[in-house]
């Protein structure tokens, strides 16, 4: 990665347009696969962003609902075949997972490695990065992209090991935001995180232990932001690889949040000082 010399305060951009979403994913993208995606809100966000790799729509028998009407037009307007199927048929395609009556069959991105996230760096004049060290649950990741997503993260970064990958069932929680932001796989994240300093990249963990708050901290230029799995937290060597901590400040009860709450609260937090 090389250094970034541009202003340390660039506005971010407030949404994402489809084809802007697309040409990231396709410039990180160096191979495809085929699985599905199911679930009203994920297949139509798919279809809408990407109907180029819909290549097939499985719906339930007799659902064609005021919900489903607009997924099964918008398959036909874009020449997707529709077959209708009943439950069995969908829930082996799925192997159970809850599909609301609606499968699609679909050619999707691979996650992205280094040398993809070091032409985003290069790429965006004041890079906003999330990074997440040790998320299993897909129900979190999904929720995490999707958050990503509206608050203009350039791209989503976690270790090879000991995290979800992109499923289908994190598509499907994500509503469409896995189809729109990178996700980018690291063999080793302390030596990613390395490289993003070496870059011009700021990286903000979040630790409970810090007494700096998250609006104690400047978010402004290249940064990228650290969050650790729920419980655990950041590991060791993530954390000393940061060059600060920040913490949400908590004044109830509860000493922890979710960590995709968690990560909205902060994500949102630096989109606030990055519209300055």
């Amino acid at each position: 990665m090389t250094a970034i010399t541009s202003p340390t305060n660039q506005p971010l951009l407030s949404s994402r347009s489809q084809d802007q979403a697309q040409n990231m994913l396709r410039q990180i993208g160096k191979s495809m696969s085929t699985d599905y995606v199911f679930g009203i809100h994920a297949v139509s966000a798919f279809m809408e962003r990407a109907p180029e790799d819909v290549l097939e729509l499985f719906v339930l028998k007799d659902r064609e609902d005021q919900r489903m009407q607009p997924v099964i037009q918008l398959a036909r307007k874009s020449g997707v075949s529709v077959q209708f199927c009943n439950r069995k048929t969908l829930d082996e395609k799925v192997a159970g997972a809850q599909h609301q009556g609606v499968v699609a069959k679909a050619r999707l991105h691979d996650a992205g490695d280094e040398s993809d996230l070091a032409r985003i760096v290069e790429r965006e004049a004041a890079p906003f990065l999330l990074i997440l060290d040790g998320i299993t649950d897909p129900h979190n990741l999904g929720a995490i992209l999707r958050s990503a997503d509206a608050a203009g993260v350039h791209a989503v970064i976690a270790p090879k090991d000991r995290s979800v990958k992109l499923t289908a069932v994190v598509r499907k929680v994500a509503c469409g935001a896995a189809e729109s932001v990178p996700f980018i796989n690291v063999t080793n994240l302390a030596r990613t995180i390395r490289d993003l300093k070496d870059a011009g990249v700021w990286v903000v963990g979040a630790a409970g232990e810090t007494e700096t708050t998250i609006y104690q901290a400047s978010f402004s230029g290249p940064i990228a932001l650290a969050m650790g799995a729920e419980g655990d937290g950041l590991r060791r060597l993530t954390k000393e690889s940061c060059d600060s901590l920040v913490k949400i400040p908590m004044f109830g009860a509860v000493s922890s949040l979710n960590v995709s709450v968690a990560t909205g609260i902060c994500l949102y937090e630096a989109v606030r000082q990055r519209q300055k």
